[in-house]
């Protein structure tokens, strides 16, 4: 997923009054009457939870009237995304030649590496759109790597109350067999009514909490919709507990420290701002860096970088624990 913002923002990370809550805040996906999402990660009280650097929620969308997502071919470098659906149907398509199906329950890891397009399209027959899309920075050391995908479908299983699907990393002694190139969790988990349940986690990662839906009390806060709680390192396990008289759903994403600066700006992660307008001067003039997408057939054939801000990019990480 692009980040259409007309304007992307730069963050600035300083000491804040931050309180273990992140609330989002809505961004248009494709235009003035596309699809809204709400947006979480980053934020200026927190860019970052282990090398997730990104976090959109979306839905449930109607669209079976509407235009539902239809995002053209855009750029990304120094990240990978993950498509994690709950309803609907994405087709995806990108510049190394992969023709895939994003559907609910299923994941799909995108690596950019050095550089790669993509375009995502909701399919004729999906009627209601709902998921999250996220993305993960890479380490310095994986940054130019090579154009990859991968595929998986995690197995459900209880764990007190809870269903959980780990689509990366460990939890609960389930393990998703798919490559991160630094120590990662992401997990989905389906809270039964009156479900109350503390997971064993990895203390040496910081997690977060992203409610989709129902009321769930996690990390001593209850959370509306797309909010995102966050527990820092040094914590062997993890309260939920569902407060609602309906089944609640949220992502559990995790990971250890991630220490290095970043610069973050529009779909590209590098380590200047020199970094940063060199990607978007290549992105600009069709540079083979990032190759080409066959067989979208949207009216907009790729979109365009937004202009650079004024003042240099400066670069970002989490304040102080």
């Amino acid at each position: 997923m692009s980040n259409t913002d007309a304007a992307p923002a730069e963050v600035d990370c300083v000491a804040s009054s931050f309180d273990g809550v992140l609330h989002p805040r809505d961004v248009p996906l494709g235009g003035p009457r596309a699809i809204r999402v709400r947006r979480t990660l980053p934020q200026r009280e927190r860019s970052l939870i282990g090398a997730w650097c990104f976090a959109d929620h979306y839905g449930p969308h109607d669209v079976s009237a509407g235009p539902g997502m239809d995002v053209p071919p855009h750029p990304h470098t120094g990240l990978q995304t993950v498509s994690w659906l709950f309803s609907g149907e994405v087709e995806h398509r990108d510049s190394a030649g992969v023709h895939a199906m994003v559907r609910p329950g299923e994941l799909n890891l995108m690596t950019a590496g050095a550089g790669i397009c993509h375009s995502e399209v909701s399919t004729a027959n999906t009627t209601v759109l709902h998921g999250v899309q996220l993305w993960v920075a890479l380490p310095d050391a994986a940054r130019q790597s090579d154009r990859d995908f991968a595929h998986y479908a995690p197995r459900p299983h209880s764990a007190g109350g809870v269903t959980v699907r780990v689509f990366l990393g460990e939890l609960e002694g389930d393990r998703s067999p798919v490559h991160t190139f630094t120590p990662l969790l992401g997990a989905q988990l389906d809270l039964e009514p009156g479900a109350e349940v503390t997971l064993d986690i990895d203390e040496t990662f910081e997690h977060g909490v992203l409610l989709d839906q129902g009321t769930v009390e996690a990390c001593g806060s209850t959370l509306r919709v797309a909010d995102l709680a966050y527990q820092g390192p040094g914590h062997g396990g993890l309260h939920l507990a569902n407060r609602g008289d309906g089944p609640a759903r949220a992502v559990l994403l995790g990971g250890t420290p991630f220490d290095e600066q970043l610069v973050m700006w529009w779909n590209f992660v590098g380590r200047s701002h020199d970094d940063i307008a060199a990607y978007r001067e290549q992105w600009q003039n069709h540079d083979t860096r990032f190759g080409a997408v066959d067989g979208y057939e949207g009216k907009v054939t790729r979109l365009p970088a937004p202009p650079l801000p004024n003042g240099r990019l400066r670069p970002r990480s989490n304040p102080a624990r």
